[in-house]
């Protein structure tokens, strides 16, 4: 079959559709592994956090206790997979060669996608999109039905805002207790960054953290219309021109800024493929999945 282009992703807005056409001939999985989830054999209590299934609270514990609880159980099964979407206002990015594709469109793919094999085996898994200074989740669990909540957020995410302060992403991606894998798209302008400290912490709970940096072919070449003026959509940084004289300088800053990146990620263990959003999506897909963090 034909490679899907990124063109697709910009001419509908339909996640399932696309979905199909990408993972079609893809022929693996995300994974397999051994989870601490809900399984019949009770292990232990640990303490909620956000994103765990409430069917899983002890509620005689609670009242007991006071706090809430869930109850895991360990067995022969898939890890859980959680989505992670920046979806700051840089994601709104767009291509300069394909019309209607940006950052944001071309991660929200990526993700459904890594859902859509996730649910195919069986795992549970659950999104947290990050945006306007907030994190939105959706639960994890398993199954056709969590597949069209995940998408059906996907679809209604809009780039806007500043990224989650420290704190608070601090307090909300706590997950599950036991090792879960963490497929993140972000396009890493900010460095060191809220999300990216999540990331390393995470990495050190020995999740297996795995993200993907998202760039547009104008961004990598410095090839940017020099008459238009640029405002950074984050920052309030003034007005922007781009013109032949800076484009050395632009790509001299670029590449240290991103060895800068790929070396601190490297030295966490933090997985890390680099795209350009106008790339087929299934090459980029490929890549992420043959990648695999140390437990």
């Amino acid at each position: 079959m034909a490679q899907v282009s990124s063109a697709l992703i910009a001419h509908t807005t339909d996640l399932e559709l696309v979905i199909r056409h990408v993972l079609a001939g893809l022929g693996q999985g995300v994974h397999a592994g051994r989870e601490r989830g809900s399984g019949v054999e009770f292990s232990e209590y640990r303490a909620y956090a956000p994103g765990d299934e409430w069917r899983r609270v002890d509620w005689k514990l609670l009242a007991r206790a006071d706090r809430y609880y869930v109850r895991e159980a360990e067995r022969d099964s898939h890890v859980a997979v959680w989505l992670l979407l920046d979806a700051s206002a840089s994601m709104a990015e767009p291509s300069r060669s394909i019309a209607g594709l940006d950052k944001l469109s071309y991660a929200r793919t990526l993700l459904a996608c890594i859902g859509a094999i996730a649910q195919r085996q069986g795992d549970a898994f659950g999104l947290a999109v990050l945006s306007g200074g907030r994190v939105q989740f959706v639960p994890a669990a398993r199954g056709p039905r969590q597949l069209q909540r995940v998408l059906a957020k996907l679809a209604q995410v809009q780039a806007e805002g500043d990224l989650p302060d420290a704190d608070l992403l601090r307090s909300s991606l706590r997950f599950t207790g036991s090792p879960s894998l963490i497929f993140a798209a972000t396009d890493f302008l900010d460095w060191p960054s809220p999300l990216s400290q999540a990331l390393v912490r995470l990495r050190h709970m020995r999740h297996d953290v795995r993200a993907v940096c998202l760039q547009t072919e104008a961004e990598c070449e410095g090839s940017f219309d020099s008459g238009p003026a640029y405002r950074d959509p984050e920052r309030d940084g003034g007005v922007f021109r781009f013109g032949a004289d800076l484009r050395e300088g632009y790509l001299r800053n670029r590449e240290q800024h991103f060895d800068t990146v790929s070396a601190a990620l490297r030295a966490s263990d933090v997985q890390l493929a680099q795209a350009r959003i106008e790339q087929a999506p299934g090459d980029i897909l490929r890549q992420w999945l043959r990648q695999g963090g140390r437990r």
